[in-house]
């Protein structure tokens, strides 16, 4: 595959995906990804409520694969839905979610609705979270909110690899609010510590005895087996010798 080709690839990917977001509101919508398989399109779909995007005997789900068919002119498009088992744990949902309280609530309650985000999200079993509303709240003038809880990393490996991040944007009466969402879940940290007691640490004297007596055990079997290799080397030594007398 060409270099244009890929170029072309992503650039469709991204069109689809947000077509998905602008179409797929108040599912509980996470990500979408398009995989090409022989058959054609693959599209996976991954939300907290599939019901709704599926629709009453498949409604929903065969009108937005004949839209994208129409759309981005794919041969034959099916979409998979995937659900999302821990919504809370998900940056994408609380991202989608926030932006659909302020639309419905307004600016003036964004303390509360920000606050009650990161309650859910130390409840699923989060270690950190940090939620940034930037835009004109609630004032006139453009500034910028932080509500964060618990252990976030910032730097390093597990900030790339082990936080989930997410985007999203809110159409209110005085303008765009743009929602940065940072999760991390329950993750190994490299520079966590564990203090363990005394005596885990040190071992027991009896464990100790049982230890030195499975020493000498081997140190003895070690020595039978020598003892029985000489004494199977020597007669045959002692028959080399007779036949050279012979």
């Amino acid at each position: 595959m060409g270099y244009k080709k890929i170029v072309e690839q992503k650039i469709k990917e991204f069109q689809i995906q947000e077509f998905i977001r602008e179409n797929l509101k108040q599912v509980g919508l996470s990500s979408s990804k398009l995989q090409m398989t022989p058959l054609g399109e693959k599209i996976v779909v991954n939300a907290a409520r599939p019901g709704l995007i599926v629709g009453k005997r498949g409604q929903s789900i065969k009108k937005l694969t004949g839209q994208l068919k129409k759309k981005f002119n794919l041969e034959n498009p099916q979409i998979e839905i995937n659900e999302i088992t821990e919504p809370n744990l998900d940056a994408g949902i609380i991202a989608e979610r926030i932006a659909m309280s302020l639309e419905r609530f307004g600016s003036a309650r964004f303390k509360a609705i920000g606050h009650k985000v990161l309650e859910d999200v130390m409840n699923a079993g989060a270690l950190g979270i940090e939620v940034i509303v930037s835009g004109k709240v609630p004032s006139a003038r453009a500034k910028k909110w932080r509500f964060y809880q618990g252990y976030l990393k910032k730097s390093g490996e597990i900030a790339i690899s082990g936080v989930r991040t997410a985007y999203s944007a809110a159409q209110l009466k005085s303008g765009i609010i743009g929602i940065q969402v940072r999760i991390m879940p329950q993750i190994d940290l490299p520079d966590r510590i564990t203090v363990r007691s005394p005596e885990e640490v040190a071992p027991l004297p009896e464990k100790v005895e049982e230890k030195k007596e499975e020493k000498k055990q081997k140190k003895r079997k070690k020595k039978e087996e020598k003892i029985e290799e000489k004494h199977e080397e020597a007669p045959v030594e002692k028959n080399i010798e007779i036949n050279k007398t012979k």
